[in-house]
């Protein structure tokens, strides 16, 4: 069996820490078995390798957010780039071409698609192991996983389950996406699932499917393709169409971390960053990665979150909002995160000289920012702290804290970090760039 992982999605709700580039399955928020924290993204992979899984991973994220799905996954998985963002039966068919195409997969072998940051329990992830051995008992195009409902929720999709006649496995009879809270409750007396997202089938199947659509099963064509498909995803384009399907229940912890609601009852602590909760203050939580201390007096209920894009303070259940806000901002990103570490843009500011862009960048230890021309008319670094090398134009210069390089137009940089370091870096733009 071959798992696909889809890392699509950009996690608006959790904003001001998740946008476009860093989206939620790569913050790292949640507590690890170590002490430390980790991404879902992260768990996800230490639960697939647990359960025996993580030799046949495949990951597709978006190109824009390849490198940082390499470093959550310490590049021990292979990672394709969709062009575009086409919907989760789009990402499948990519990854199931890619699988088909390099010789990887062959038609009979079965694909299981999952979403990359599920957050569930260990037996979750073995249930994985029973698909291919089901799809040959039930002689089924497609099984899908469920999960027993812990309560009425108007958050998720859900799947009306037949009789089980016995059998580790019931037919499906229905869809529903998203209901009300009353039609959730009555969707639970009839015993439905919470949809959990993860679908398994033969790879010949996916490649029927292809060609009934007129779609090439070739990779290069199918990616040509990509710029013109519409989004599609897998639930309607395959699952709600499908007259041959089964359900695999799970009676295990599931959820969707998609809402500080969600997010923060996962946290160890309430306090994570410079701050603290005082007075009575029951079931709030700050996470700050500011520098600037962040206190809640006498609030109950809250989530007080903050960083480079913006601060949020709402009620949890109120929280949700902030989608539909910001997706009409159209302010420029201020933070993002890449292979080699992340950046911050501190200020921008225009004169006649042109676009001053002043930028915080921090790098790993051991991680390059790759050489490249300066496009700009100057660019200077001011090393802050840590220890590595600057590459000019072919020559390798000593790198520590309180050095400062020029760059000018037409140079060719780069820096190598020996430890973690960070700098300050001053671009000047012209106006025509």
């Amino acid at each position: 069996m071959h798992t696909i992982l889809l890392c699509g999605g950009s996690g608006q709700r959790l904003w001001p820490l998740s946008g476009r580039i860093r989206s939620k399955m790569f913050l790292e928020l949640l507590p690890a078995p170590d002490g430390g924290k980790e991404s879902m993204l992260g768990r996800v992979c230490r639960q697939l390798d647990h359960a025996g899984l993580g030799a046949s991973a495949l990951f597709v994220a978006h190109e824009d957010q390849m490198a940082l799905t390499r470093r959550h996954t310490r590049n021990r998985y292979p990672v394709i780039g969709e062009p575009f963002k086409r919907g989760t039966f789009t990402a499948a068919a990519l990854g199931a071409l890619y699988l088909y195409s390099s010789g990887t997969a062959k038609p009979e072998d079965t694909l299981c698609v999952a979403p990359a940051d599920m957050y569930a329990d260990d037996g979750f992830f073995r249930l994985f192991h029973q698909f291919s051995d089901v799809l040959a008992e039930s002689k089924a195009d497609l099984v899908l996983l469920g999960t027993r409902p812990a309560h009425p929720s108007d958050q998720y999709g859900y799947i009306v389950p037949g009789n089980a006649a016995g059998k580790r496995y019931s037919p499906v009879i229905s869809f529903a996406e998203k209901p009300d809270t009353a039609k959730a409750e009555e969707l639970i007396g009839r015993n439905a699932l919470w949809n959990c997202g993860v679908f398994a089938f033969p790879l010949r199947f996916m490649l029927a499917h292809l060609q009934q659509m007129g779609l090439p099963v070739e990779l290069a064509a199918f990616t040509e393709r990509y710029p013109g498909f519409p989004v599609r995803s897998f639930d309607k384009e395959i699952a709600e169409r499908s007259s041959s399907a089964v359900v695999l229940r799970h009676e295990g912890e599931w959820l969707d971390l998609g809402s500080w609601g969600s997010l923060t009852a996962q946290l160890a602590q309430p306090v994570i960053g410079a701050g603290g909760i005082w007075g009575e203050c029951r079931n709030t939580h700050i996470v700050n990665e500011l520098d600037i201390p962040l206190h809640v007096i006498g609030v109950s209920g809250v989530v007080a979150v903050s960083g480079p894009e913006g601060i949020l303070l709402a009620r949890k259940e109120d929280a949700n909002a902030i989608k539909g806000i910001i997706r009409d901002a159209s302010a420029e990103s201020r933070y993002g995160e890449t292979n080699w570490g992340s950046y911050t843009v501190l200020d921008r500011t225009s004169s006649s000289a042109g676009l001053m862009l002043t930028l915080k960048l921090s790098l790993l230890s051991g991680r390059t920012l790759p050489e490249q021309l300066c496009h700009h008319s100057t660019k200077s670094w001011v090393i802050l702290s840590g220890d590595g090398a600057v590459i000019l134009n072919g020559l390798t210069i000593e790198a520590q804290s309180g050095g400062i390089f020029t760059f000018s137009r037409g140079d060719s940089h780069g820096i190598t970090a020996f430890t973690a370091m960070k700098l300050i870096e001053i671009r000047t733009i012209e106006e025509e760039e």
